[in-house]
């Protein structure tokens, strides 16, 4: 008999609910398809796709007082600016680097507030660190971002919402250099990025080895003369994000 108090589920909603569950765990980790090659491709807004004359250069998982300055040393001396896609516990600590950054004519954009992986974040982490880091940004850069970069490049529908909810586009790469692994070098790094390197492209390297091998970040430092020189000789002009031109909907 079956009484006013009586919430078991029939046998039809018991068989119905790992099926909702599924279907909520697909929602919320379906937006993490655009970090694969085909889906990119597909969707030329989130991987960065932009002006065909010129090459987004940008840097992920600073700030860091052992490894950005040198990098910042190298771009001035280039003559080049990038987007630095920043943690925000990181710049908390070194606000005095993201104020360099703006200053010396860099973009600072969202990247998290620490280097979790999005997909696994209980609900309500994300927009909570999202804003915190915008918050900061604008704080100690004194500009507002626009981008956001998702760390391992995975997007969660609660990330997706949330940055665009605080007026953050989301980006990803077309070219990378895995700069992050043990094994790398200055011409892998190179090799690696040239693979999917044209007009229109958005790099994304690394300025610190703050979730990854120590010391990760030489490699990518050392390979930077060469990729602005190859982007020059292509006739391709060197920038940020903000001079890229992507077309988002």
């Amino acid at each position: 008999m079956r009484t006013s108090l009586d919430i078991s589920f029939p046998p039809i909603g018991r068989a119905a609910l790992p099926l909702g569950l599924a279907c909520l765990a697909l929602l919320h980790a379906g937006p993490a398809v655009t970090w694969l090659p085909p889906v990119r491709r597909r969707l030329p807004f989130i991987a960065g796709v932009g002006d065909p004359g010129h090459v987004a250069l940008t840097f992920d998982d600073g700030p860091h007082p052992g490894s950005t300055p040198r990098f910042l040393d190298e771009l001035g001396r280039l003559g080049c600016h990038a987007t630095f896609f920043v943690l925000g516990e990181l710049l908390e600590r070194h606000q005095w680097l993201g104020r360099r950054i703006v200053a010396e004519g860099h973009e600072l954009a969202v990247h998290g507030w620490r280097h979790g992986n999005p997909l696994l974040a209980p609900p309500g982490r994300l927009t909570a660190e999202i804003g915190r880091t915008a918050d900061l940004v604008r704080a100690v850069g004194g500009v507002r971002a626009t981008w956001y970069r998702p760390p391992y490049g995975a997007l969660s529908l609660e990330a997706l919402v949330s940055a665009r909810l605080r007026g953050l586009r989301p980006v990803l790469w077309t070219a990378w250099g895995r700069d992050w692994e043990a094994a790398a070098t200055p011409g892998s790094v190179l090799a690696t990025v040239s693979a999917g390197l044209r007009g229109g492209a958005t790099v994304l390297l690394h300025d610190s080895d703050h979730a990854s091998v120590p010391g990760s970040w030489r490699p990518a430092l050392d390979a930077l003369p060469a990729l602005v020189e190859r982007c020059r000789v292509m006739g391709l002009s060197v920038g940020p994000l903000r001079e890229h031109g992507v077309a988002f909907p």
